[in-house]
Formats: structure tokens, sequence, C-alpha cells
């Protein structure tokens, strides 16, 4: 089936078939609005999110629906887009939740939290587990609704100038981590620094920072911060499967046509399945590349993963104890992950390591 036919289909619904669509296309207002993206155009695999769903819901409502992106800056900068969005300055943004957490720390649910969900189980607790029903609830307290739109994967664990051996190897090392990931890396000695993606490079390369985590190899590259930060580390623990959300003025998704609403949905599930599958496919020529260029890998050590998770669980405990909102969302996401690796760890895990392995062997 044609993307086209499809979206048609999921905005008229089968109680409208026997109404004629020229008809429904006729009684839809036109509409106009701006979307604005938390994310540069150079990054063409997430702010070609919005730009996607531009074009679906476009062609979806025969063009009676238009929306305009703008890149960071055009009309506010990334850490301006909540408020832009619930005061109505535009009707919509694309965005991470956890850019948010200064106004409260529950937002950090809303993308990801260390040693959280995989990508694949975020989008089973943001449909299936009551996450996105909750999210709203609590978005709503600030004037807005969200859609799924968009995952990159487990990322990578940044660059580092110097090698990052053990938890005394941390201290007193500035790095590029925000939210509630530079909190938790905060307790083992961090001193974490919030930085725009395109200072990172200069930052790293003047030595005002140490270390710098950014998202993949696709991305990562167009920076170049190998050329400054050689040491690649993996996994990036505090990311394992961070959601991107459409925000949508609260008043402005409640004025639409249910058509134009059902528009929306279907054109951000297409872009949240989109999104991962570009990461997935464009990560591994990027990681060959970087590696050719001389980027060093190297995994995180178990001493650090264990430190980091006993720091996650205490800031998590910490937040619970004095934040009703956060330990709401926090209570169902940890339920959640608990059962789902129950399930991961028999088929998941088991083929995958099967598959790695022989892909070892040869």
């Amino acid at each position: 089936m044609k993307r086209r036919a499809f979206l048609q289909a999921a905005t008229v619904g089968a109680a409208s078939s026997a109404i004629a669509a020229p008809a429904i296309a006729q009684s839809n207002p036109e509409i106009r609005w701006r979307l604005t993206s938390a994310f540069p155009k150079s990054l063409d695999t997430l702010f070609g999110g919005g730009e996607t769903l531009a074009k679906l819901v476009s062609e979806a409502t025969d063009g009676k629906f238009q929306i305009q992106p703008f890149a960071p800056g055009e009309i506010v900068g990334a850490p301006q887009a909540l408020d832009a969005i619930a005061g109505g300055t535009v009707e919509m943004g694309h965005t991470c939740s956890y850019y948010y957490v200064g106004k409260d720390p529950t937002f950090a649910i809303g993308t990801t939290l260390p040693f959280g969900l995989n990508s694949r189980q975020t989008n089973a607790w943001l449909y299936h587990g009551g996450g996105n029903a909750l999210l709203n609830e609590f978005y709503a307290k600030h004037n807005v609704y969200a859609l799924p739109a968009g995952n990159t994967g487990v990322q990578m664990g940044g660059w580092f100038r110097k090698e990052i051996k053990t938890v005394q190897d941390l201290q007193g090392l500035k790095m590029r981590i925000a939210g509630l990931a530079g909190q938790i890396m905060g307790k083992l000695g961090v001193v974490p620094q919030q930085i725009a993606g395109g200072d990172l490079y200069p930052s790293l390369e003047r030595g005002t920072i140490d270390a710098a985590e950014w998202v993949a190899p696709y991305d990562d590259e167009k920076l170049g911060l190998n050329k400054v930060a050689p040491y690649y580390y993996y996994p990036g623990f505090w990311e394992g499967g961070p959601a991107i959300h459409f925000y949508i003025n609260l008043q402005k998704w409640n004025e639409l046509p249910k058509t134009y609403q059902a528009a929306l949905q279907a054109a951000a599930g297409y872009v949240n399945v989109d999104t991962q599958a570009k990461y997935d496919a464009r990560n591994p020529a990027a990681l060959r590349s970087l590696i050719g260029a001389g980027a060093q890998l190297r995994p995180f050590s178990q001493e650090i993963m264990d430190a980091a998770y006993k720091a996650a669980n205490e800031v998590y405990d910490e937040t619970s104890a004095k934040n009703a909102d956060f330990k709401k969302l926090y209570d169902s996401y940890k339920a959640f992950r608990g059962e789902e690796y129950l399930w991961f760890q028999v088929a998941e895990y088991a083929f995958d390591t099967f598959m790695i392995r022989a892909r070892a062997r040869g």
C-alpha cells in the first residue's frame, strides 16, 4: 500500500467509508501551523523528522493542513521550545522531553533515564504500557500534548581526550552531559557541562572540556570530534532508547478536527519508525569511517558501569521521595523495564549473542 493511501485511510476511518472523499476534503478547514525543531538542519535524520511529518500531513489532508518546520533560532532556541509551544507562540515542536528537566525532573522520563528502556521497550511502554498516557497527563500541566516521534537507539558514551578506566579517572573530568545523566555522573566525580553541539569541537580542542557525549556515529562524524578527542566510549548507558516527541499546544490539539488529529498521529507514527531505521542503516558505515580515521573504540569498564548504575538508582530514589509526578511515572517505567528484560533475556539477548559470536567466527 502506498504511504499516501495508507495515511488517507487512517484519517478517514472505516466509519466514514460511505462518504465521498472530495466531500470530506471540502468540509475540512485550511490550517497553517508552525513547528519549531530542537535540531539543527545539519542533523538531517532528526530535523528531517519534522519535514517528513509536514509532508505526510499535507498529503493526507489534500493540502488543507500545512505545517512549516523551523530550525532552532529561526523562531526560538531549542531551550525555549516548550515555553513557545505552551504559550502559543508556535503550535507545535519537535524536541526531546529531557531538555526541560530544569523545570521538572519528570521531563527526563519522556525521553529516557540512564539504565532505562531500550528503544523497542520504550515504544512498547509508550504505546501499550500506558507510558504516553501518563506522560500526557503530566504534560497537560504544562499545556502541551505529545506524540512519540522517533528514537536514536542506544547512543554512544562519547568522546574523551584521555582513556577512562576507573571511577578514579572520572574525578574532576569536565564533560558535556546534561539532565539527570549529569547528576548521576556528578556523583562519580564528573563536572557536568551544558554546551551546544556546535560548540563541542572548539571546547574539546581548547581543553575547556575533557569529554563530550553527542549521539552516535552518523551524527558524531559530522562534528569531527574524533580529531580532538580520540577515545570513543560505549555504551551510552544514559541513553539506551531515547524517545523524541512532537509537542503540540494543548488547546490547538483539542481544536483540530478528528481527521486532522488522526493525520498527525499516523504521520508521527511513521516518523517514529523511520528515524531509528535511518540511524540503524547509517551508523555502521559511519563507525567504520571513524575508526578508519583514527578513533579509538573503548568500552566503559565494569567498575564504571556498576558505579554509575548504583548512582542512578540513588538519584531516582531521591527524586521520587520529593516529586510525586516523577514517582508516578518512574514506578510505571521501572516495573515495565523489569518485565521487558525478563522477556528479552530469553529471546532477544540469546539470539543477538549467538549472531554476534557467529559473525566474529566468520
